[in-house]
């Protein structure tokens, strides 16, 4: 009888390395709401990847490194630009605007549960299991009360935000998935070819709906944030990001989004000042509980001791 094979565990160099893409991703909702104060949504994003596309050149040509060559590549670029950054960010930054910071956060947080059970349909080594299950749902629950269940009163009355951030992140555990397709490339010439992909996607729609010519200046501060977005936001972080997948799986790879809200707050302590109350002490706890429950070694050397040597 075969069996399939094991998931990708997370090691401490995957954790290491998702934890330092939960940072350059935990400033991505501030940033974006210092943006869309003077900017429309549709400009943020096409601006962020407009941005990140520029400095992922950059990166490109400094590491000696060229684009890749051939149709069928370039189609897998476009599709993953469609589905990892031209959808969610529009979406996103279009629920934003109405929800809040929090609360799209929050909504996010649910791309690992998408995650899981799509993975379960269409992996043959990514399977729901109930502790990856629990740990998904415990981490979302953290996320939860770290940022505050009064970010959510009144979700059901703005119902049409709530389900473009939902149907964001949604479109991210697609990508998760369809971004296996990608292991074994280079991690920087794929996020550039994504990213310029995304680019040209988000182009025509930003002309047509909204026009941007006919914009009163915005200020500096929106300029400079959406340029925040797009070099550590988009092209530091979507270098991380295929060097996860590849390393750790896509389920585990969109865990991320339960590290992004505590990060976010983390930064905002160390370099703001503002403190950490009880309830963000008790969601960091849960979220951690989360994360520990998904990775399992903690939960199997407690449910298997280590034998005594035999004298």
């Amino acid at each position: 009888m075969s069996t399939l094979p094991a998931a990708p565990r997370l090691g401490p160099r995957a954790w290491t390395l998702l934890l330092a893409l939960s940072l350059l991703w935990g400033g991505s909702f501030f940033f974006a709401q210092i943006a869309l104060v003077g900017l429309p949504p549709l400009l943020v994003a096409w601006g962020r990847v407009a941005s990140g596309a520029v400095f992922l050149l950059l990166m490109l040509r400094l590491a000696g490194q060229g684009l890749p060559c051939g149709g069928a590549r370039w189609r897998r670029y476009a599709v993953m630009g469609l589905m990892n950054n031209a959808l969610p960010f529009s979406l996103i930054f279009l629920g934003q605007r109405t929800l809040g910071a929090n609360a799209a956060a929050i909504l996010n947080a649910t791309t690992p549960c998408f995650a899981v059970l799509l993975a379960h349909w269409t992996t043959p080594d990514e399977r729901l299991t109930a502790r990856r299950l629990g740990g998904t749902l415990l981490g979302a629950a953290g996320v939860a009360l770290l940022v505050g269940l009064q970010a959510l009163e009144g979700l059901g009355t703005r119902l049409g935000p709530v389900l473009l951030v939902l149907a964001a992140a949604f479109s991210y555990a697609c990508a998760g998935l369809y971004g296996r397709r990608f292991r074994g490339e280079p991690p920087l010439a794929t996020a550039c070819g994504q990213v310029c992909c995304s680019t040209l996607w988000l182009l025509p729609a930003t002309l047509l709906l909204e026009r941007p010519w006919g914009l009163a200046f915005p200020g500096w501060s929106p300029l400079a944030a959406v340029a925040a977005l797009g070099l550590f936001s988009t092209a530091l972080a979507y270098r991380l990001y295929f060097r996860i997948l590849a390393l750790a799986g896509a389920t585990n790879l969109l865990l991320v989004t339960l590290l992004i809200p505590p990060s976010a707050m983390a930064l905002s302590a160390l370099f703001l000042g503002k403190p950490v109350g009880p309830s963000e002490a008790a969601g960091f706890a849960v979220i951690a509980l989360g994360l520990l429950l998904l990775d399992g070694r903690a939960f199997s050397r407690v449910r298997s001791p280590a034998r005594p040597r035999s004298p």
